[in-house]
């Protein structure tokens, strides 16, 4: 029996390989029920599911419809923090989101991506991986993508549509592809609370 590459395997490699797919397709099966689950619409329900898959939620939090997730047991959310519909969060690596973080719609946080210049590049192997730490009070706009390695400073804003690439520091706005500092939020005294999101969302 031969790899995709048309390397002969041994009968160990191709028990392996074997339980690496079965492996997978557990895994595949896992993020499948994980998304039906966003089609409930009701919040309590959906954080009582993400709860017993492994993400910590805190209190007040809410994760609204349609959100995608790849391994929940990662994934740490704080306290009084809103998740927008549609968005993609990657527990392949930790992520952290603080408390009275705003998250707009279909926002994609990624903490693990293909090595480009891997002489496999669809194989596992080849997959670079790297935390993401949301600290409190950031808001993100809708259809930002953050990208692995990435922390993004107390209070900060991220503007609809940016590309994060690297670190943002405290207080910054930052905009643009890839995003870029364009201003700096004034109130830096922050203590308010997002409170309740929406209903059936």
């Amino acid at each position: 029996m031969q790899d995709k590459t048309g390397k002969s395997l041994s009968g160990s490699e191709i028990r392996t390989k074997a339980t690496n797919r079965l492996n997978a397709v557990f895994i595949e099966l896992g993020n499948m029920l994980e998304m039906w689950v966003g089609y409930i619409p009701f919040h309590h329900i959906r954080r009582f599911f993400y709860r017993l898959g492994g993400m910590k939620i805190g209190q007040e939090s809410s994760i609204h419809t349609l959100a995608r997730f790849y391994n929940l047991s990662n994934i740490t959310i704080g306290e009084d923090t809103i998740i927008g519909e549609g968005t993609i969060l990657d527990g392949r690596d930790k992520l952290i989101i603080g408390n009275h973080v705003d998250i707009a719609s279909e926002v994609m946080i990624y903490n693990a991506e293909h090595n480009i210049n891997a002489e496999h590049f669809a194989d596992a192997d080849s997959v670079v991986k790297g935390e993401v730490d949301i600290k409190d009070y950031v808001f993100i706009g809708p259809r930002v993508i953050i990208l692995p390695g990435v922390t993004i400073g107390r209070g900060a804003i991220i503007a609809a549509g940016a590309v994060v690439t690297k670190d943002v520091p405290d207080f910054a706005i930052v905009g643009g592809v890839p995003a870029k500092i364009i201003g700096e939020r004034q109130n830096k005294d922050l203590h308010y609370k997002l409170g309740r999101a929406a209903w059936f969302r």
